[in-house]
């Protein structure tokens, strides 16, 4: 039996210049971002009849690799070299689609991770990242772009390069335990209550690149700006950089803001948020803030009802937790 740990993602800057539409046509892209102490599990073990059962929201007991339904699961186990004789179960932390905290890639590197240990194979982050970017992106032609694979296996709070030839350059922020959870300490996510399927408004969001690219070129220029305020722990800096970016990504297309939105994000920063933004592609999901830690009570009674979800930096990616028998 093999379980394996991987984290769940907020993005602080350079969302949407990881797309392919942009990167591999406008001189690359950059995204800073950090992983989270929210995680999605996974369990395989063998299957004494010889067939494949799957379980996650629902279950699914198969014959063949062919008949399973679930894309991720399946085209995984097949990228792996397995076929049959296998249980697996995965358990996410936060379930559910369209939270924007990049689950379905926080999976696709946790499910791979666990079935090749389940050979007896370790495989570094950068292969998994890029494995389930081949699986994402060109074997099930998801229109998101490369981030959330990559921090879901590097971990840590990391500033990724997006190459125009494809190659990702993965250079980690140095953050000693003390400082990382000094800036934990200044970040809210707020649940919107509000699902959406990113895949409409990333393929829009692509399809407009030509024109966004002044705006696409600044939000690279933040990424760097949001690693360099990370490094000397200005926080306001940082939250600077994160509004910037959301008011120009809310230009991107269509879908990313709404005028709830927009009011919920005026009403944090009347109670003391220095920035923000909507986590993923836009649409809903989980609002971001960052803040002085004295005020979280304040943006929190502002934004009441909505739930908060306290969050933790953490300095590991994909790992292997258990191996037995």
């Amino acid at each position: 039996m093999i379980i394996t740990r991987t984290p769940l993602r907020i993005s602080f800057a350079g969302g949407g210049t990881d797309l392919p539409s942009f990167y591999r046509s406008h001189g690359g892209g950059a995204v800073t971002s950090a992983a989270i102490d929210r995680y999605v599990h996974v369990l395989v073990n063998d299957k004494f009849e010889g067939t494949l059962r799957v379980a996650y929201s629902r279950t699914e007991n198969v014959d063949t690799l062919e008949q399973l339904e679930h894309p991720i699961f399946r085209e995984a186990i097949r990228k792996a070299g397995l076929h049959r004789a296998l249980e697996i179960h995965s358990i996410a932390d936060i379930p559910g689609e369209g939270t924007g905290l990049g689950s379905s890639s926080t999976l696709t590197v946790g499910l791979l991770n666990a079935l090749y240990a389940y050979q007896g194979r370790l495989v570094d982050p950068a292969r998994l990242a890029e494995e389930a970017c081949e699986i994402e992106i060109d074997r099930l032609h998801g229109a998101q772009g490369k981030q959330d694979d990559y921090i879901a296996a590097f971990g840590g709070v990391q500033y990724f390069e997006f190459r125009a030839d494809d190659t990702v350059r993965a250079a980690p922020i140095p953050l000693a335990r003390e400082a990382r959870e000094e800036l934990s300490d200044h970040l809210s996510l707020f649940y919107t209550g509000i699902t959406r399927k990113a895949d409409g408004i990333l393929r829009s969001q692509s399809e407009r690149t030509d024109t966004n690219v002044p705006t696409l070129e600044r939000m690279r220029e933040l990424a760097v700006s949001a690693r360099e305020a990370i490094v000397r722990r200005d926080w306001p800096a940082l939250g600077a950089a994160m509004d910037e970016g959301w008011e120009l990504k809310r230009g991107l297309t269509a879908g990313i803001s709404s005028p709830a939105i927009d009011g919920w994000y005026a009403r944090a920063k009347a109670a003391g948020a220095v920035g923000g933004k909507l986590t993923g592609a836009g649409g809903g999901g989980f609002l971001l803030l960052l803040h002085p830690p004295e005020r979280s009570h304040q943006i929190a009674a502002a934004l009441s009802p909505m739930q908060r979800l306290p969050i933790r930096l953490v300095p590991e990616g994909s790992r292997i937790l258990f191996v037995g028998r």
